[in-house]
């Protein structure tokens, strides 16, 4: 019988000898134009595609570097206000220790000023002398002054005046040659191991 002849535009196959896929023959084949149109379609926007897909990924990467910033910042600001609060709840303990040593000391000191009044005063009308009853002025300061600080308002009037110093002497808080700094540290700690390696030798 005869040969068949092949339909024009029929694409013959080939394997590839290197790889073992199959391969066109491009020297042997015309495109129809449907095929061509197809191809038009189909593989030219590839270049496009890949740098739409690499433009997403980009702003993928920097929505997720931006989230990442913002986490970092919002546990560093947790980090700060935690360090806040226990630094000024060790205050609030410190300074409820304070008053509590004033109330107690106020007990101790209270009763010793009532003996000694009651003493000084028996004694003062017994001896027929005033001037035993001089020993109460200084301790009846003390008294009073333990009492202002247990209960009284001596620590408000205390916040009071440490505000209007901040916020109109503060000229006064400054430390002799100012705050420390890194320079001035680094200075007096290379001065320091000069003078032990002196010493040293």
């Amino acid at each position: 019988m005869p040969e068949r002849e092949k339909p024009r535009g029929c694409m013959e196959k080939r394997m590839a000898p290197s790889s073992g896929r199959l391969s066109l023959a491009a020297s042997q084949v015309e495109f129809p134009p449907v095929l061509q149109e197809r191809y038009t379609t189909i593989f030219l926007p590839v270049p496009m595609k890949v740098s739409n897909m690499g433009f997403l990924m980009s702003k993928s990467m920097d929505a997720n570097l931006q989230k990442q910033q913002e986490f970092m910042l919002h546990n560093s600001r947790l980090q700060m206000e935690r360090q806040i609060l226990m630094q000024n709840q060790m205050r609030e303990r410190q300074m409820a220790m304070q008053i509590a040593w004033s109330r107690e000391f106020l007990k101790y000191f209270g009763s010793f000023f009532a003996v000694a009044t009651l003493g000084l005063t028996a004694g003062a009308i017994k001896r027929k002398q005033p001037g035993m009853l001089a020993p109460i002025v200084p301790l009846g300061f003390v008294f009073a002054y333990q009492m202002d600080s247990a209960y009284g308002t001596l620590i408000y009037r205390m916040r009071g005046e440490a505000e209007n110093i901040m916020a109109s002497e503060h000229d006064r808080l400054d430390l002799p040659l100012g705050t420390p700094t890194y320079e001035s540290i680094e200075k007096a700690r290379r001065a320091k191991t000069g003078l032990i390696s002196f010493l040293e030798k």
